[in-house]
């Protein structure tokens, strides 16, 4: 069965943004000058997929309104003949993908807000996309996953090896062995572990190919860390049953979830925006410059 739909949970409170995400969601925080989950509707249809729903929550109301059409906004910029400032501002709303809201009530985990669209996907396998993450490849992730599933039709998660010391932070895979290059057979999935107990530095990072089995599993799946519902503990029961594979992904993987590394991501893709990439790369090497200095002193 064909890979078509995609959930992005967008449900999250921000705190680790806050105040800005006091009234802003965490989702629409910008990249130079696109929102972050823009990058994830983007890489969803560059992979394909042609249904997303969105897992929202209570003050996430800029994530529909930017999706949206803006008659008032469109009709200035015509009038004022600013043409590529309105083909900006329109390829937000003709994205070539439908867009489908869904609000979870509760913040409780990741597998609770996923288990919001259940009716939504019904019977297909599909796509999970967190926003924390964006990914950059000749191929994107989600197209490597659904290539992957297209040969085994089997459940597929996105791992990236991480340092030692952030082995703790996420969900960490027991690889069995390669499949193929790149794709293991996963004996277990940990969430969080201490990196003393850790079966290896294989993190699952935020792109998730998933069989609808999962939703039975979510519905009888107890808390885990955080007191929380986690979809990594759905997958590791699911793994007992069917076989889960594991995709290392080995492009380059942007954490925006964190303040360093959202500054670093805001550098990285601005040294290659066309509009500041030549003024960024002169002003950071002239701070190195003074930071040296600095530092001599």
């Amino acid at each position: 069965m064909k890979v078509r739909k995609a959930i992005i949970p967008a449900a999250g409170l921000g705190t680790r943004f806050l105040p800005a995400t006091k009234a802003l969601a965490k989702e629409m925080l910008p990249i130079v000058d696109k929102p972050t989950i823009q990058f994830i509707v983007e890489e969803a249809k560059a992979s394909g997929i042609e249904d997303i729903l969105i897992i929202t929550g209570k003050n996430k109301r800029s994530i529909e309104d930017h999706f949206d059409s803006v008659p008032e906004l469109e009709q200035n910029l015509s009038e004022k003949h600013k043409t590529e400032l309105l083909k900006v501002v329109q390829s937000t709303t003709d994205l070539g993908v439908n867009l489908y809201y869904s609000r979870q009530a509760h913040p409780n985990g990741l597998g609770d807000a996923v288990l919001q669209a259940k009716s939504f996907i019904a019977d297909e396998p599909f796509i999970v996309m967190l926003g924390d993450d964006l990914m950059s490849d000749k191929v994107p992730l989600t197209k490597q996953l659904i290539d992957d599933y297209e040969k085994t039709h089997s459940s597929t998660i996105a791992v990236m090896r991480v340092p030692d010391k952030d082995v703790s932070k996420y969900g960490i895979i027991d690889p069995e062995q390669e499949q193929v290059p790149g794709l293991y057979n996963v004996k277990n999935f940990v969430e969080k572990p201490d990196v003393a107990d850790a079966p290896s530095n294989l993190a699952i990072i935020g792109r998730y190919l998933l069989t609808p089995e999962i939703f039975d599993l979510l519905e009888s799946q107890e808390p885990g860390a955080g007191n929380e519902i986690q979809l990594t503990d759905a997958i590791d029961r699911m793994n007992k049953t069917q076989r889960v594979f594991a995709h290392e992904f080995k492009g380059d993987r942007f954490d925006v979830g964190n303040k360093f590394g959202y500054v670093k991501t805001n550098i990285d893709y601005g040294l290659v925006h066309p509009e500041v990439k030549d003024e960024l790369e002169t002003y950071i090497l002239d701070l190195a410059e003074k930071i040296q200095k600095k530092n001599k002193k």
